[in-house]
């Protein structure tokens, strides 16, 4: 296939893009800086874009088989302040979907979060942890809900990915997926096996709008 992504140079987009090069796969990276993308490989393509304005990034996404969006805002401490009220999740799916509209691609699959979501979920998580969690991550959630209108609303063919707590632990391949509700126990999932699933749903017509959470 091939794909662009977005959001490269952070943790599951760096997954996204090794496991696609290491599958055979051409890929088109868009970044803002790609001193940050320590990857090379004759079948990587590293554009610096900004992805809020649509013209810039239109090319990165024509004739592509499948864009695949892993961005989103950091939850590193130093960063939560700037983060606060930020919509960059929302923004930049605004501007995705628009360039992909403009230049006729359709494939979009796009990571969000369980966070938000309780279906499925236990009586611990629904009324315990997550309500704690909706608190704490508040601004971050709020993003994403609107990111997953912004995606609805579209007239492409996208798949949103629903994780809970990222970690980095190695590529398994064996992972639990569960269509519009969290599966038991949703608790983490590894951002390789994440980036596992981005790259198989891709190709997968079955998956058209619909989220698919996912768990280990």
């Amino acid at each position: 296939m091939k794909l662009t992504v977005f959001g490269a140079s952070g943790g599951t987009g760096y997954q996204v893009v090794s496991q696609a090069l290491d599958g055979g796969h051409e890929v088109t990276a868009v970044v803002r800086d790609p001193a940050r993308l320590a990857i090379s490989h004759r079948s990587l393509i590293v554009v610096t874009a900004d992805v809020l304005q649509p013209a810039d990034i239109a090319d990165a996404v024509a004739g592509r088989d499948a864009v695949i969006s892993a961005l989103g805002q950091s939850r590193r401490p130093q960063d939560r302040k700037a983060a606060a009220n930020s919509t960059l999740c929302a923004d930049s799916a605004r501007s995705i979907t628009e360039a992909m509209r403009q230049v006729g691609s359709r494939r979009l699959v796009i990571v969000s979060s369980s966070g938000p979501y309780t279906d499925g979920d236990g009586p611990v998580l629904r009324y315990v942890v997550k309500p704690i969690l909706g608190r704490v991550f508040k601004d971050e959630y709020t993003d994403l809900v609107a990111m997953e209108q912004v995606v609805r609303a579209s007239a492409l063919d996208w798949t949103v990915l629903r994780p809970p707590r990222l970690t980095d632990k190695p590529l398994t391949g064996r992972y639990r997926t569960r269509r519009d509700a969290n599966p038991a126990r949703s608790m983490r999932v590894s951002r390789a096996d994440l980036a596992h699933l981005a790259l198989a749903t891709a190709d997968d017509p079955d998956t058209y709008h619909c989220a698919i959470f996912i768990a280990d």
